[in-house]
């Protein structure tokens, strides 16, 4: 149990890691910052590598766990917790609350930064429309630009 745990620990703060890279890359993307955006996002790739080799540990731990208490390998780990003896019972129930936490927090921000790439995304490629002569017209039902026809635009090269 005790490798299971420590396990669970660097996951967690794996997990927190990754939070904090999302976020980055959140104020990043919110404030225009755009040089610092491939920077941010292989940050955030790093971590998730990480995590991906710390999954294999686990799943390692937690059949030797689970092979102890006379459970399959892939038992969940809220019923590894609930066999399991004190002080491990409260030890594991406190990683998996954290884990439900803290997965449904990293969820929301990576939902929140693509919905900001995709923001992004759009205004750039209207912009660039409107440049070509092709300013959108109306939008089309997923959000995109539909051009109209090409008028007269007036630019300010000394921009």
């Amino acid at each position: 149990m005790e490798k299971l745990s420590l396990v669970l620990w660097q996951e967690r703060e794996l997990l927190e890691t990754l939070l904090f890279r999302l976020e980055v890359e959140q104020l990043v993307l919110a404030h225009g910052r755009t040089g610092w955006l491939m920077r941010a996002a292989r940050e955030v790739e790093a971590v998730l590598e990480t995590l991906r080799e710390v999954e294999v540990l686990r799943s390692v731990a937690a059949a030797e766990a689970c092979e102890g208490l006379g459970l399959p390998a892939d038992t969940p780990l809220r019923e590894v917790a609930t066999r399991s003896a004190e002080p491990w019972r409260t030890t594991l129930m406190d990683h998996h609350e954290a884990f439900t936490t803290i997965t449904r927090q990293v969820i929301d921000m990576a939902d929140a930064n693509r919905h900001l790439i995709t923001s992004g995304y759009r205004s750039a490629r209207e912009t660039l429309l409107s440049l070509a002569e092709q300013a959108p017209e109306s939008y089309s039902p997923d959000g995109s630009a539909v051009a109209a026809t090409p008028g007269a635009r007036l630019v300010d090269r000394s921009l």
